[in-house]
C-alpha cells in the first residue's frame, strides 16, 4: 500500500529536497526564457536550499512540503508583503514558489499545498493572495485560474542589447 501524501510545515531536515526542487524551478524558468531568468549555474541546489533555509525562521514567511513518508514531493513558499507603491498594490499574501515533482502531479498536491499556504496567509490577515507565473507555464496558469486567481499584470522584458526591430527609445533627460 502506498503511503498517504501529507502536507506539513517544512523542517531543516527537508532542505536538501527543497534545494533540489527549487533548482528545478530555476531550470524550468530558464528553459522558458533564458534571457529573463537566472541561469542554473554552480551548485544551484545548495544555493536554493540556503535561501529557503533562511526563510524558515522568518515570521512573515512559510514553507509547506508535500511528503510521502520521508520523500518530499513538492513545496510551496509564501509570505506576507506590505503595501507597495512600486507595484500599486495594497498588502497581500504572496505565493513565491509552488512546485510538485512530475510523478506526483495530477493528484491534487499543488492544490493542497496552495490551500495550506492560503490558510496560513489568511490567518495572518492577508486580504488577498498574489502570485506570478511564467507566461509559458500554461499548466500553472490553468491551475491558478481554476483556483480563482485572475490575471492582473503582464510583465514584459526587453534586453538592452536587443536590436532586433525594436524602435529606438530616444528622449532628453534633464
Amino acid at each position: 500500500m502506498t503511503a498517504e501524501i501529507v502536507i506539513r510545515l517544512a523542517e531543516p531536515a527537508d532542505l536538501a529536497a527543497l534545494g533540489r526542487l527549487g533548482a528545478e524551478l530555476v531550470r524550468a524558468h530558464h528553459r522558458f526564457d533564458a534571457r529573463r531568468f537566472i541561469a542554473p549555474t554552480g551548485d544551484i541546489e545548495a544555493g536554493y536550499a540556503r535561501f529557503l533555509g533562511d526563510q524558515l525562521d522568518q515570521a512573515g514567511s512559510v514553507i509547506y512540503v508535500a511528503a510521502r513518508g520521508d520523500a518530499v514531493l513538492g513545496y510551496v513558499y509564501a509570505g506576507l508583503e506590505p503595501a507597495s507603491w512600486k507595484e500599486l498594490r495594497d498588502p497581500a499574501g504572496f505565493i513565491h514558489d509552488l512546485l510538485v515533482e512530475p510523478p506526483a502531479r495530477g493528484q491534487g498536491v499543488a492544490k493542497r499545498l496552495l490551500a495550506a499556504a492560503a490558510a496560513w496567509l489568511e490567518q495572518r490577515g492577508a486580504p488577498r493572495l498574489v502570485l506570478w507565473t511564467a507566461h509559458h507555464n500554461d499548466a500553472a496558469r490553468r491551475l491558478f485560474a481554476g483556483l480563482g486567481f485572475r490575471p492582473t499584470m503582464v510583465e514584459m522584458t526587453r534586453e538592452v542589447d536587443d536590436e532586433r526591430g525594436a524602435p529606438q527609445l530616444t528622449g532628453s533627460s534633464t
